[in-house]
């Protein structure tokens, strides 16, 4: 690579994105039109909607309506390739880009993002049975588990049997934990009500389990008093200021208290792909290559990293973990390359814009700290129905999916049966999708 940004021996430079999540789709969108070739890998074939995989887990939503196949979104680029691989490492030396199936491939620049994957905190063992939220395989794994307690329950003649298999722990009270959590009590009451013999509404028990002293610890403490509240009215118990330190096949030890039960679901904490060992660059706890104001690695100026997978500081404070970072991430380190191609200087640092931080708490409710605005309640849902889902995809017409998301949600709660189809025993693999319980190296 010249120092104009040219390829090698002055061929058209070659981009090569890893990660086909919020941040690597659009930086790809963004290039579709620059004197460049592209070629954007992930070893999964869709680009997920991440925010609403809650959604799949309580059979509000199928798998198709928060996932888009990523060739569909870039069939119009005409100098974009998409591979679907896995990337095991990178050669900084070489410039190359290897992969599990494929001979390694030569860029010129370099963007990585490819995400984050559930943290257990030095607990590696819980992960067969704690399953997370970060991809759609875990959704459908918590879906089946769920529809599979249910049904295991109405059969079950042992009480103590019974009481076990109707309690749900939610490990992790962030914005994650709380919808589903919220999402859990709606489809826990809707479901039994009526559905079965032996087994109704009142048979559930939903914990939500937090170790610092409140749920949403990054809003407004008038907020999480709001969403505590209404978490209490759908239902949802509240266990504050103690770890889950133990969990066996029967129950997790919760503080001193050990609650028995047959599903718990982890929601507390996440760890950035292994993209800093490949690069070899330093990184945060939670595994994050700390790059620098322009999204570059020290000492690779033409190696990128973007969302999950970077941490980037501004006013002292690494951005938080969600899609926006990611998607400004990846307009901004696509106007650099493009400018580097142009012979032209690119003097910005990277600006985050913070649009703000939301959370829906069950039906039409949502809490939103956006700049002034501090709202809780039907309001705060429309904005998020707004903000949420029109500001953070870009790869459909957003009027389109506006709609689409908009009357898929009401009517998720309107139609009697929803997603309800059990195809697997509990806690089974998910065939469509190998690998589900691995490291999601290459999903941004």
């Amino acid at each position: 690579m010249t120092e104009q940004g040219q390829g090698t021996a002055g061929t058209v430079p070659h981009v090569v994105i890893v990660g086909g999540g919020f941040g690597g789709l659009t930086a790809a969108k963004k290039l579709g039109k620059q004197p460049v070739r592209v070629t954007l890998i992930d070893r999964n074939n869709y680009h997920l909607f991440q925010p609403m995989i809650y959604q799949v887990a309580t059979s509000g939503l199928a798998p198709a309506d928060i996932a888009a196949p990523i060739r569909d979104t870039l069939h119009k680029q005409k100098n974009t390739t998409v591979l679907l691989e896995e990337v095991t490492d990178v050669d900084t030396q070489q410039q190359l880009v290897l992969m599990q199936n494929l001979a390694p491939l030569h860029y010129d620049y370099l963007i990585l993002a490819t995400g984050a994957s559930s943290n257990y905190f030095g607990h590696p063992e819980w992960e067969s049975n704690l399953p997370g939220m970060k991809t759609l395989a875990d959704g459908l794994e918590v879906q089946q588990t769920m529809l599979g307690a249910f049904e295991e329950a109405e059969k079950e003649p042992d009480e103590q049997k019974r009481k076990r298999l109707l309690t749900f722990v939610f490990i992790g009270a962030g914005p994650t934990g709380v919808e589903l959590a919220a999402a859990s009590a709606l489809h826990v009451n809707h479901i039994l009500k009526g559905n079965f013999q032996r087994i109704g509404p009142g048979d559930a028990r939903l914990i939500l389990v937090q170790g610092p002293d409140r749920v949403l610890p990054t809003f407004h403490p008038n907020l999480t008093a709001k969403v505590e509240k209404k978490l209490k009215e759908l239902g949802v118990e509240i266990i504050k200021g103690v770890h889950v330190t133990e969990l066996d096949e029967h129950g997790v030890q919760v503080g001193d208290e050990y609650i028995e039960t047959d599903n718990a679901f982890w929601l507390a904490g996440v760890k950035a792909s292994p993209a800093g060992e490949w690069l070899g660059a330093e990184v945060d706890r939670g595994g994050r290559v700390k790059v620098q104001s322009d999204l570059t690695v020290p000492g690779h100026p033409n190696i990128f990293v973007i969302g999950d997978t970077a941490c980037v500081l501004q006013d002292g404070k690494p951005l938080p973990g969600v899609a926006q970072p990611a998607i400004q991430g990846g307009h901004y380190v696509a106007s650099v390359i493009a400018d580097r191609v142009a012979g032209r200087e690119h003097r910005e640092p990277f600006k985050y814009f913070d649009k703000g931080s939301m959370a829906v708490v069950g039906r039409t409710y949502a809490v939103v700290e956006s700049g002034p605005i501090h709202t809780a309640g039907f309001f705060g849902f429309v904005m998020w129905v707004f903000l949420h889902i029109y500001y953070l995809i870009g790869y459909r017409s957003r009027v389109q999916v506006l709609l689409t998301y908009f009357f898929a949600y009401f009517s998720a709660f309107r139609r009697k049966g929803g997603s309800r189809i059990i195809m697997l025993g509990r806690r089974q693999a998910i065939p469509d999708y190998p690998q589900a319980r691995t490291l999601d190296k290459t999903t941004g």
